[in-house]
């Protein structure tokens, strides 16, 4: 990468992130944490108003006015791709917001790169339509954002039938179907469930508090000391 075209993603890095310490950009950009402070040092002197300093973090003041970024044809591809996979398999709401920011992004690029999402030939396709999965993902999804708790019928691979009652944690994709993780009251433990295994589900009003031992970040430290 030239020197100046790491320059440039720094500033986008630390445009998109609130505080990024230089061992971050450092393994983000392959370089050492030395080339990073001298790279910091000159953005600053070119009149870029990075706050911060070594050991602790960088970032942009919020007042910074940069000209809109510009995407290589394998970025553009990568935003393409993305977004048709959302709109098959993120649900209804997802689908309808991405490609919304494609059309957004499609009306400010130049020509050329504007040809090449209409000819990108990269696919996402789903065969079995089924809109009660989509309705599930939209209601799993927000409850993990308004961290709300869901009461749902799940009806398990050997035919047996449940009513749980979970703090739902995340959303997992696995190729051709999504799983909810979340913390189960009836099983007092963390539990996966398929969401084309759900029969009904319903968000409550009642909100949650992560508790140590419950969140995602414990269920995740679970999984990988396995």
């Amino acid at each position: 990468m030239r020197r100046a075209d790491r320059l440039f993603q720094i500033v986008q890095i630390l445009r998109n992130k609130r505080l990024v310490t230089a061992k971050m950009l450092a393994e983000r950009l392959e370089v050492s944490e030395r080339t990073i402070y001298r790279d910091i040092q000159d953005i600053s002197l070119s009149g870029v108003p990075v706050e911060g300093e070594a050991g602790v973090g960088y970032r942009l003041r919020h007042t910074i006015d940069i000209p809109p970024i510009m995407f290589t044809p394998d970025e553009i591809e990568s935003l393409v791709i993305g977004a048709r996979m959302a709109k098959t398999w993120a649900g209804t709401e997802l689908g309808y917001s991405a490609q919304s920011a494609l059309d957004k992004i499609t009306a400010v690029i130049p020509v050329e790169l504007r040809n090449k999402i209409d000819d990108s030939k990269l696919f996402s396709l789903r065969f079995s339509q089924r809109q009660d999965l989509d309705i599930n993902l939209d209601i799993c999804r927000k409850a993990i954002d308004g961290k709300h708790l869901l009461k749902m019928s799940y009806c398990r691979a050997d035919g047996e039938q449940s009513l749980r009652r979970i703090r739902p944690l995340g959303l997992y994709f696995w190729g051709n179907v999504w799983t909810l993780v979340g913390w189960c009251e009836l099983r007092d433990d963390f539990r996966n469930f398929r969401l084309d295994r759900i029969q009904s589900i319903q968000q409550e009003s009642a909100a949650f508090i992560d508790v140590g031992g419950q969140s995602l970040q414990d269920f995740i430290k679970r999984m990988t000391c396995m």
